[in-house]
Parts: C-alpha cells; structure tokens; sequence
C-alpha cells in the first residue's frame, strides 16, 4: 500500500507533514483556505499535482464547514474567486494550482448564473468539483506509470532496468502512486527493476527524505546518491533512463523541475541515457511558448545556509537559492510522459490539443 500523503474525507482533510519526515510522521488538521496556503508555502505538501489538491480541498472543507454563513449567491462567487487567487499565490511556479483555479473559477461563474442558484447548491457544486479531481489525479498518476514503463522496456529490450531519479514524485507528491516514481513502481510490480538511485536533492532534502522513505517503505531496491555523483553513477552503475517529475511544462517542451534536473539532463545526454519527464497534463501550461517566460520560485536563504535550524554555511557569505530550473526541450531524449501516453517534446502540444478536444466531445 502507497504512502498517503493526503486523507479527505467530506469536511476534514488531513495532510502528512513532510517537512518531519523521515524521522516523524504527523498528520496535520487543514481547516481552512488560510491554513491550505500556509501549509503549502512553507512545503508541509509539495509536488505540483498535491498543492493543487489541497489548496481546493482547503476550500472545500472550509466551505463545507461554514456553511452558507449568510451570503448572496454573489458574495459566495467573489469569495471563492478571491480564495482561489490566494492559494495560486504560495508557490506559483508549479502550475497545477494555476489551472485548477482557472477552472474552478469558471465553473463557479457559470454554476452562479444558473436559473434558480443557491448559496447551498453552489457550495456543494464546488465541494463535488474538488473531491472529482483527488480521484482523477490518482486514476492519471496510473496511467503515467503504465505508459512510461512500457515505453521504457520497448526501446531497452529484455532484462531488468536500472532507473535514476531526482527530487521527490511520489505517493507524496500527488494524491497517490506518483509521476516520475509511479513510474519506477509500475516497473518493480512488473519485475523489471533491477535498482532505483535517487537523489538527495539538495537544498530541501526531499530525495534523501521523502523518495528514499517511500522506496525503503514499498521494499523498492533502491541507493541514495549526493547530487553531485549524478555523472559517476551514470557511468559506473549501468543506468537505463532517467525519470523526474515537471512543475510546469509549456507548449514547446521546456520544463521547469526541482533545481538539479538541468544538470541531470546534460549529463543524460552525455551519457546517451534516455531522460523523461512524467508529469499529468495539469503540469503543462501551453499559454507560455517557451521556459524563458516561466516564473521561477526563490526560496529563502536559511534553507540552504541552515541544517536542522542550525548554521553550517560561513556568515556573511551571499546565498541564490532558486527552488526550479528549466530543462530546454532538446535534452528529454526519452519523452515527456502523460496520462495520455508518451510523447516527444515537438508532439506534446497537439497531442494535448487531441486529447483535449476528444473530451470536449464527449
């Protein structure tokens, strides 16, 4: 069974704690849009697919706690609109949230100008929009792990795989199962996994934490590397591919992923190992045309001065901690890895198109 990063049920939602992990595990009362925004801003969830969850379901526990406190149709609509811009707020770079906003934010307008709306009615519509997305993020997070193992073993031939990994896209990232490292647990049930190295993930740890503790816990065999043994291990430890999750994809291939994937990709390439990326279509945004117009996170400078809360770094010295780095298209040599299938940079964003047009249709 998959760690849960997330527990819901209607008016309560819990989160784990990852800021305590691996040493503790503590679940965490999310009440309230205000709390939802603090918990992800300080990183107790992170992974794009997870804040965007809790920052609705934040929302749709505090809607459904309140009430309908009163209001208009139309004071509720604002409210919601309003709440939904604050929680993009925390951490814009990941666009998941972005989207979800925009979308629940269009609904809510339309829902609103129904013939014959209530305040009750449109809370429990927003309420219903949030619990749908917790399932389809898990029933896609599946999906990406099916397509991007098979896709792997079709191009490597027969025999076992070994997979490197960087950052954390697990069971802790999403809603359940993961991106990059749903990925490695399609290849491991399917007994095609030789051995997992992740990362430690410097400044924030979520490698060394977070992925090494989800792979220990599911008996994955799996070794912990510092990031800068990314190179050696490639060429020592017969890696097979390269498999990391995506904050934001944009229309021509680009991503944005936890700082350290750049380099992971050059060294890919190198190598001639296949790099993919594995990311939901709710990480791509094809509003950008390129990583250039991504806006990148900078995280505040005690994370990587301070360990545990005490300094190791020498006082006075200057600190540039960007939380993400963009990945230029050319060097996913392997395929960018959705819920919809695998797909070159250059194909994704008229696969997408398709895929969006054939539900609209529906």
């Amino acid at each position: 069974m998959s760690l849960e990063a997330i527990r819901y049920r209607r008016g309560s939602l819990q989160i784990l704690n990852q800021l305590l992990l691996p040493q503790q595990s503590l679940y965490e009362e999310i009440s309230s849009v205000r709390q939802g925004w603090e918990a992800i801003r300080a990183m107790k969830v992170r992974g794009a697919p997870a804040i965007a969850i809790v920052g609705c379901l934040s929302l749709a526990v505090e809607l459904h706690n309140r009430g309908d406190a009163g209001q208009s149709v139309c004071d509720l609509e604002h409210w919601v609109l309003d709440s939904l811009s604050y929680l993009v707020s925390a951490r814009p770079t990941a666009v998941n949230m972005a989207r979800a906003a925009q979308e629940l934010g269009r609904f809510v307008c339309q829902e609103a100008k129904c013939e014959g709306a209530t305040t009750k009615r449109l809370q429990e519509s927003v309420i219903n929009w949030a619990e749908t997305m917790l399932e389809k993020d898990l029933k896609d997070n599946r999906s990406i792990g099916d397509h991007g193992a098979h896709h792997l073993l079709q191009h490597v031939g027969p025999g076992k795989v070994t997979v490197l990994t960087h950052c954390n896209t697990g069971s802790l990232a999403t809603s359940g199962y993961g991106t990059a490292l749903g990925v490695i647990r399609s290849l491991h049930a399917m007994g095609r996994l030789e051995h997992v190295y992740c990362t430690e993930t410097r400044p924030y740890n979520q490698g060394a934490r977070l992925t090494a503790y989800e792979l220990v816990y599911e008996q994955i065999p799996a070794t912990l590397i510092a990031d800068s043994m990314a190179s050696v291990t490639m060429k020592e430890k017969k890696v097979s591919a390269v498999f990391v999750g995506a904050d934001r994809v944009v229309a021509n291939g680009d991503t944005a992923n936890k700082v350290g994937t750049y380099q992971l990709a050059i060294a890919a390439k190198y190598h001639g190992i296949p790099f993919y990326v594995a990311a939901p279509s709710t990480s791509c945004d094809l509003s950008l045309e390129h990583g250039g117009q991504i806006v990148i996170e900078e995280r505040p400078c005690q994370e990587l001065t301070d360990v545990n809360g005490m300094r190791v770094a020498a006082p006075g010295i200057g600190v540039w901690n960007p939380a993400f780095d963009v990945c230029p298209h050319d060097l996913i040599t392997g395929g960018i890895v959705t819920e919809f299938g695998v797909f070159a940079p250059a194909e994704l964003q008229a696969a997408l198109t398709q895929a969006s047009n054939k539900k609209g249709t529906r």
